[in-house]
């Protein structure tokens, strides 16, 4: 995929409605064979992109969910210690050398989410879901792995890709990430979907969500986003609420102002918002659907 809206309509056959700035990041993506860096809001779909991206290429999605304290063994690959002991044990009494040759042989390597990236026959796509929650060493190892494809396994030797995976990094932007990492990467920032593209995101993936109440959904949403909430509902929360409000029967916010109040729970994820988006607030933002 080369051309911006051939991308664009193909993430659309996978379920994800994009626009045409991300659609020109996926193209240099694949063109210059570089990792892409999706920074933004949780829940404004940066995910979704890496498997409507697998979908698309018909190939396995794998996912490394970061965290704090994440290392290399938990990323790359570590080895089966039971099944290693029990190697050991079988073979008491035989030359040291060769048990030691066995135990640490591909039989007892447990791949982890970067190792399996780069020994697939047919690239993958990598997703590095939520990079910004690792720590500063783990971003400098990766920093290496992205560069050459290669990783080494002191008793194996080194280990270079068999294909070059298609990389998707994901950043919530709670930790500054190093100017090294973003200089490797492409980048692109995925806000909140406007009031038309919400729409259609929600009739692509909410079956029997008309456009007319696919657009009010989309509006009240809007609506809800620029109130002062501790949590803003992302794009997920939006088809929650959208299936909820299907699922009840709803073909029209403004005929039942009394449920869509009682199903905001849907969109709303603390007290404190709970609380705050009150039956007025509720009616004020209906007035505005219409």
């Amino acid at each position: 995929m080369k051309d911006r809206e051939e991308i664009v309509q193909a993430l659309a056959a996978s379920g994800y409605i994009a626009d045409g700035e991300l659609a020109t990041a996926i193209s240099l993506m694949q063109l210059l064979r570089r990792p892409l860096l999706l920074e933004g809001e949780a829940g404004v779909g940066k995910t979704e992109v890496a498997k409507a991206l697998a979908g698309v290429h018909a190939t396995e999605l794998i996912r490394l969910q970061c965290y704090e304290g994440l290392d290399q063994s938990a990323a790359l690959y570590e080895w089966n210690y039971q099944r290693q002991l029990l190697s050991i044990q079988a073979h008491r009494g035989d030359n040291a050398d060769a048990i030691e040759d066995q135990i640490f042989s591909e039989k007892y390597l447990l791949e982890r989410p970067l190792l399996a990236a780069i020994r697939r026959a047919k690239p993958p796509v990598l997703l590095i879901d939520e990079i910004d929650r690792a720590d500063d060493e783990f971003e400098a190892f990766l920093l290496e792995l992205l560069s050459d494809f290669q990783v080494s396994i002191p008793e194996l030797g080194t280990i270079t890709a068999t294909t070059i995976p298609h990389v998707v990094l994901t950043s919530n932007g709670t930790r500054e990430l190093s100017d090294a990492l973003r200089r490797r990467c492409l980048y692109h920032y995925v806000d909140y979907p406007d009031v038309d593209r919400e729409a259609r995101i929600i009739m692509a993936r909410i079956d029997g969500a008309t456009a007319s109440l696919s657009l009010q959904i989309a509006r009240m949403v809007e609506g809800i986003r620029k109130e002062e909430l501790r949590k803003v509902p992302g794009v997920a929360e939006t088809l929650d609420w959208a299936a909820a409000l299907v699922g009840i029967g709803v073909h029209d916010l403004l005929e039942m102002p009394e449920t869509v109040h009682e199903t905001m729970m849907c969109l709303l994820k603390t007290h404190e918002d709970r609380s705050r988006l009150t039956r007025e607030v509720t009616d004020r933002l209906l007035g505005k659907v219409a």
